[in-house]
């Protein structure tokens, strides 16, 4: 089963490629652990699952009714920016200029392991998007893990 958690500093060299921390790379599923999924992220973040994870998503997005309006933003919205990329010998793997763009990276990436799924973020933006007030996560942890 695929366990991310963590968060870790990586350096973008100037093509765009990112070295995959160890950590991460353990907790990749079996078989052909090389080949992953990274989209844009509902934040300005980039998201990164192993195939097999993403086949799960994907299933689901897939499976809805094309003839609803709705599901149709969501498939377009959803799959369009997906791109598969492949870890190279030293676990490397280029970001798309779109992409990083988008997840404004530049020379920095902070990883943030999320369960089934890595995110990926520009350490600054990332700070803004956390919880500053103890109670607030607190509230949250009440309302949906205390059911």
């Amino acid at each position: 089963m695929t366990f991310f958690t963590s968060e870790f500093e990586c350096k973008l060299d100037a093509k765009g490629r990112l070295i995959l921390p160890s950590r991460i790379k353990a907790q990749l599923p079996e078989g052909d652990p090389q080949e992953l999924v990274i989209r844009k992220g509902f934040e300005p973040c980039l998201l990164l699952y192993p195939m097999v994870e993403f086949k799960k998503v994907f299933s689901k997005i897939s499976a809805l009714n094309e003839f609803n309006e709705e599901n149709r933003a969501l498939q377009r919205n959803f799959l369009s920016g997906v791109v598969t990329i492949e870890l190279d010998a030293s676990g490397r793997f280029v970001l798309p200029r779109n992409l990083m763009t988008y997840a404004q990276l530049e020379k920095e990436a902070l990883l943030v392991g999320t369960g089934t799924k890595v995110e990926v973020w520009n350490p600054t933006v990332y700070e803004k998007y956390l919880i500053q007030d103890p109670g607030e996560l607190s509230k949250l942890a009440d309302r949906y893990l205390n059911t």
